[in-house]
């Protein structure tokens, strides 16, 4: 039913307006969500139900969920449940949805206990939420879009936030607004929710309000509509001094009485004396209800009224046998309940019983005596204990706990975590199950009870904690297992492996291998089985990462024993592993790696593997790669890709890795287009490392921003080396482009530096950095000379920077293999910028560099032919510096490599180059004058040096030359002395 107090509405109006404007947009196709922000009791509740009503006025079908506060864990998915069942019952095409998509049956009518399988996999899960997000996005309709309201974000669960992220990056052409409401007063420092928020406000689509409380004006209107007449001036302003402008403070305040002495400042205590003018039973009952929270169901309040909790009463003594109310039959508790909800106490909607605002529920509970909480959640778990379909096995777990029902309590929560692995919620599986390790010492028949061990219930855990990200979680609980089991080898060894498993995640590699070797040291090898047959994979896979020559003989020896071992048990999952250990070791013969993986995948395939399948996909696409074959691993990636999207696992790990790979092999084969996908399209995960991918191109195209969007992944390094190899790189790359030269050799330095204590010294993106760093000291020394100034320094970085380079190349190798295509190309690109630093610029150098690179790099081949062209004309070869510009320019052309079509225009106004398209001469930029008074300073002379040979005065050269620095937007004289002589504008 309506709130009464939605009467009492004013002020807001920004924020109705930008409600509506997001309504209006969804309804016109473009997707949105509003995150609204504000302290407990200023009016979020009421502004969203006003918005509400706005947004159907205009069309649009709105739906209320909510988050609900049960401790640490809470009900997984709840809000979308909520949601998606009430659609269900009133949109067709939502049940269609359902139907069509069987994961949504974990979550509606099936229930979670109709699940198939254990829920363990996180490809299950991305498929659940992919799910969730097509439910969601089928009604909506052009003119007629859904409005998804989520209320008291701050409670929600891991799963709902993860599904709230999920779903706002995947919004395209949808008609569909989100609406989120939280507590900001609730969000402390560690509160879970924070980096959510920070994530979801960086989405373009994303818009934040922020509810203030009432100015004094606002707060005038309001007080006026809920008393109905302007409140006396000193009773306003007790009222506005106590309230500080928030509307649920103020009023409570009001109905209170302003006058009211005994009401202190705390909500509690207005709320309580509030309370205590209602009848005995309307007390008894909202003081029921607060020990469930905001939101109860009602058939379970209902039987909680009527449970007899012997002579203690919640008002006061009464007589055994006697209910919790005066009269507990169904007519007096309807009775009751009508009066809670017309004094604004409670409300009642979608047969859920919830207080008017959660504040109510917070300040009864609280003032509850220990002895009447431990009594009520004692009668919650009686009625849910004798009718378990009241309630999930969540709220009997916090009931019990809260009652000290420590037995009930450890059953319920272990029931608790099956639940939430079928609903693929990690998070709250975890927290569960390390509930039933909390409360183990204190059931003495805890492993009879739930029918396995301590240990058994560990190994969950770890695996829980693994699937929901916390990685160093599953380690801690994993290592403390192999703890506790050494009075039992065999099992020890077991867990071993487990704990590799979880340790290679963390990248912890050596302690890997010394515990496969204990593992493998106990564990029989007849008769063969799965355990060992794992150890063997997992101690192979950590040799392979360790990346010496002696680890890689162990990792291919176990390797090979591990698949025989999976041949022997018929184990296709393990023998997949190790085959693409084995082919990660074929450094000297890249098409037998193919076939090891193409192996592997086949091995995945019939193991129904689909991760490894993916991982194979991924592997396969990169072997193609590195060996240079761009054009094989493009169809690779997209068909892999492919399979990934038709499985709902196009935006996990391996399906964002394999889309990596297509931008990266778009650019190197010249597509520079930008990609039909923009990153708020993107999982949340998946944004940095594809923004960053997009640099390639976008440095290419000469887009303005690329700086600025380099700069703004800058935080992300930490938490992917490769985000900030190429998003170092592309911003290096972008700053030599625009001729920030000294800003470009700091970058390159820092990265350099950076990945260096990241992941070794000789990275084998080092060379690729390295020859960028040397193109920007090339431009500086060619720029010095033009005006006569000292080289030496510059030459002496740049013999560094080779030499490192080149150590890099020797000793950075794959695996001790030959030095890919691509490595190869970068290194000869090296040593040509350093033949340009030191004024040698040998076109030797450069046709090979061009050579090196047509393999398939067709961006980095035009780009090498313009530096070719430049070499040839500078020991006079005009036919052959035109024939490699012409090419160079028709292929820029052809890509759209804005800088580089530019770069050769110029090379052919200087060297009176006729190139197609183009024509001879330079274009006329300077005055005659403004290009003698340059020449003379290209020399080295000052103003007043050149007023006397120009017979001028220096004062009018300082004009001239003020003139040619705004003409070539130039900084200093030494920049425009190069860019006009680049340009063909001067000879020198």
């Amino acid at each position: 039913m309506p709130r009464p107090s939605q009467a009492h509405f004013v002020a807001r109006q920004h924020q109705l307006d930008v409600i509506a404007a997001a309504v209006g947009r969804a309804a016109a196709g473009q997707p949105g969500a509003i995150l609204l922000g504000a302290d407990a009791g200023v009016g979020k509740s009421r502004l969203l139900v006003r918005a509400g009503e706005l947004a159907r006025d205009m069309g649009a079908t709105v739906v209320v969920s909510h988050c609900v506060d049960l401790g640490d864990v809470g009900l997984p998915y709840l809000p979308f449940t909520e949601a998606l069942s009430e659609l269900r019952s009133t949109h067709e095409v939502v049940d269609q949805t359902v139907d069509a998509r069987p994961a949504l049956g974990r979550l509606l009518d099936a229930g979670p206990s109709a699940l198939d399988g254990n829920g363990e996999d996180q490809a299950g899960r991305l498929q659940l939420f992919e799910s969730i997000t097509a439910a969601l996005t089928a009604p909506g309709r052009p003119g007629a879009p859904l409005v998804l309201v989520i209320e008291d974000l701050h409670w929600a669960d891991a799963s709902t936030r993860d599904v709230l992220r999920f779903l706002v990056a995947r919004l395209r052409a949808d008609h569909l607004l989100v609406v989120a409401s939280y507590r900001t007063d609730d969000l402390h420092r560690r509160h879970p929710l924070r980096p959510v928020l920070a994530e979801l406000r960086r989405h373009p689509r994303v818009d934040h309000l922020a509810l203030a409380p009432f100015t004094p004006a606002e707060l005038k209107q309001f007080t006026a509509a809920v008393a109905g007449r302007s409140l006396p001036k000193n009773d306003f302003e007790r009222v506005m001094k106590r309230s500080e402008g928030n509307a649920y403070f103020a009023e409570e305040l009001v109905e209170a009485g302003p006058q009211a002495d005994a009401l202190p400042w705390s909500l509690a205590d207005v709320l309580h004396a509030r309370l205590e003018q209602l009848e005995p039973d309307v007390q008894q009952l909202a003081r029921i209800a607060s020990l469930a929270g905001r939101v109860v169901a009602e058939p379970l309040l209902r039987a909680v009224v009527g449970q007899d909790l012997g002579v203690f009463s919640l008002g006061g003594l009464r007589a055994p046998g006697a209910p919790l109310i005066r009269a507990a039959s169904d007519q007096m508790f309807d009775a009751t309940l009508r009066e809670a909800v017309a004094h604004h106490v409670l409300t009642v909607e979608g047969g859920k019983i919830a207080f008017r605002h959660a504040l109510l529920a917070e300040a009864i509970a609280a003032d509850l005596l220990p002895g009447e909480q431990v009594a009520l959640h004692r009668a919650y778990l009686a009625a849910l204990t004798e009718d378990p379909s009241l309630g999930s096995p969540a709220q009997r777990a916090h009931h019990a706990l809260s009652a000290h029902e420590t037995t009930t309590a450890l059953v319920a929560s272990r029931e608790a975590a099956r639940r939430a692995g079928r609903v693929l919620a990690p998070a709250e599986e975890l927290r569960h199950l390390e509930q039933v390790l909390r409360l183990w010492d204190a059931v003495p028949q805890a492993a009879e009870l739930l029918g396995e061990d301590r240990v058994d219930v560990a190994v969950a855990a770890a695996a829980a904690a693994s699937r929901a990200g916390e990685p160093d979680r599953a380690v801690a609980i994993a290592r403390k297992l192999v703890e506790l089991t050494a009075d039992d080898p065999l099992r020890q060894a077991s867990l071993r492996h487990v704990l590799s498993l979880h340790l290679l995640g963390t990248e912890q590699v050596e302690e890997v291998i010394e515990h496969t070797a204990a593992a493998l040291a106990v564990l029989p090898a007849e008769p063969p089985s799965r355990d060992r047959a794992w150890t063997l994979a997992t101690r192979a896979r950590a040799a392979m990462n360790l990346d010496r020559a002696e680890m890689d003989v162990v990792a291919r020896e176990t390797a090979e024993e591990a698949i025989t071992v999976a041949r022997a048990i018929d184990a296709p999952d393990v023998e997949a592993d190790a085959l693409t250990t084995l082919a990660g070791l074929e450094v000297d013969d890249a098409d037998r790696a193919a076939g090891l993986l193409a192996n592997a995948r086949e091995r995945a395939q019939a193991a129904g593997d689909l991760l490894t399948e993916m991982r194979c996909w991924y592997n396969i696409a990169a072997n193609r790669y590195y060996s240079g074959d761009l054009a094989q691993a493009l169809v690779e990636a997209h068909t892999g890709l492919e399979h990934a999207v038709a499985a709902g696992l196009g935006w996990n790990g391996y399906g964002v890795e394999l889309r990596l790979f297509s931008e990266l092999v778009r650019y190197a084969t010249g597509d520079l287009r930008p990609p039909p996908a923009s990153p708020d399209q993107m999982p949340p995960s998946a944004v940095a490392a594809l923004s960053a991918a997009q640099l390639y191109a976008a440095v290419a195209r000469g887009d303005q921003d690329v700086v600025e969007r380099a700069r703004a992944l800058r935080p992300e390094w930490r938490r992917d080396g490769q985000i900030a190899l190429i998003a170092g790189g592309c911003m290096v790359d972008a700053l030599v482009w625009s001729a920030h030269r000294d800003e470009a050799l700091t970058y390159a330095q820092e990265l350099i530096v950076y990945l260096g204590r990241t992941w070794s010294d000789y990275f084998l993106g080092r060379i690729w950095i390295s020859a960028l760093a040397l193109t920007a000291l090339a431009d500086a020394t060619e720029e010095r000379r033009l005006v006569g100034a000292d080289v030496g320094d510059l030459v002496a970085q740049g013999d560094a920077l080779l030499a490192e380079a080149e150590t890099t190349a020797l000793r950075g190798r794959p695996r001790g293999g030959p030095l890919g295509p691509e490595g190869v190309a970068w290194l000869v690109r090296a040593r040509a910028e350093h033949s340009r630093l030191t004024g040698t610029n040998d076109p030797s150098l450069w046709e090979e560099a061009t050579n090196a690179f047509d393999y398939g790099y067709r961006y980095e081949v035009a780009r090498s032919r313009w530096r070719w062209a430049q070499s040839l004309l500078a020991v006079g070869d005009r036919d052959g510096a035109a024939a490699q510009a012409g090419e160079a320019l028709e292929e820029a052309d052809d890509m759209g490599a804005a800088p580089l079509m530019a770069a050769l225009r110029d090379l052919a106004r200087r060297g009176r180059l006729d190139l197609p398209g183009l024509r001879r001469g330079a274009t006329t930029v300077l005055t005659d004058r403004e290009e003698e008074v340059l020449v003379l300073v290209a020399q080295g002379l000052t103003n007043r040096q050149v007023g006397e040979r120009l017979f001028i005065s220096g004062k009018t050269v300082s004009v001239h030359v003020s003139n040619v620095l705004a003409k070539l937007h130039a900084s200093g004289r030494t920049e425009a002395v190069s860019i006009a002589h680049q340009r063909g504008l001067i000879e020198i």
